[in-house]
């Protein structure tokens, strides 16, 4: 029995270029589907499993009941050493302008010595004014961190009751299906003041 030269035993898959094999259209669909149906019940478990939440700190810290309370607080204790501040700088401007219209008609010693009693008191009120801005960023940062770690605590409670796996903050993006924020808000101002 003689074989042919011209026909192989077993066709062979038709290629393009150099030796790559064809593949229709339709098979690389169906190989999608299949790859996509066999990992879905796994996405979907990961999915359900995993619950996270987000929380806007800076939100949380303007717009929570503790926070607004804080900086009313700081706005009493402080206005009237800033209006006392301002009083004086107030006066201290009316006596540099009295000195400028006087000037001509003094003698260079009065002169001389008013400009330093001015210069003197505008040193006193800057030191005054430097520790009156480290005084309220001090009273800030302790109302602040108060703020933060009752929004913690929160945060912990939420986080523990709700059967979260992660809370984070400060995200670059984040859907709001998982932010939180406004509950945790709404619990910082139902939840009594620790002290």
């Amino acid at each position: 029995m003689t074989m042919s030269a011209s026909r192989p035993l077993h066709p062979r898959p038709a290629r393009l270029g150099r030796g790559a094999p064809v593949l229709s259209c339709r098979g690389l669909a169906a190989a999608a589907v299949l790859a996509l149906s066999a990992c879905a019940p796994l996405l979907a478990q990961a999915q359900d499993a995993l619950r996270i939440g987000y929380v806007n700190s800076e939100r949380v810290l303007r717009e929570a009941a503790p926070a607004k309370a804080a900086l009313a607080r700081m706005e009493a204790d402080f206005s009237k050493r800033d209006k006392e501040l301002n009083d004086v700088a107030a006066r201290l401007k009316s006596v540099a302008d009295k000195l400028d219209k006087d000037a001509p008609t003094l003698s260079e010693s009065e002169r001389t010595r008013r400009q330093r009693d001015l210069q003197e008191q505008g040193r006193e009120l800057e030191r005054k004014r430097r520790e009156f801005q480290e005084d309220l960023n001090q009273r800030r940062n302790e109302e602040t961190q108060a703020i933060v770690e009752r929004a913690n605590k929160v945060i912990k409670s939420i986080f523990e009751n709700e059967k979260y796996d992660l809370i984070l903050q400060d995200a670059v993006f984040f859907s709001p299906r998982v932010d939180i924020t406004d509950k945790v808000i709404k619990a910082l101002g139902a939840a009594p003041a620790a002290k």
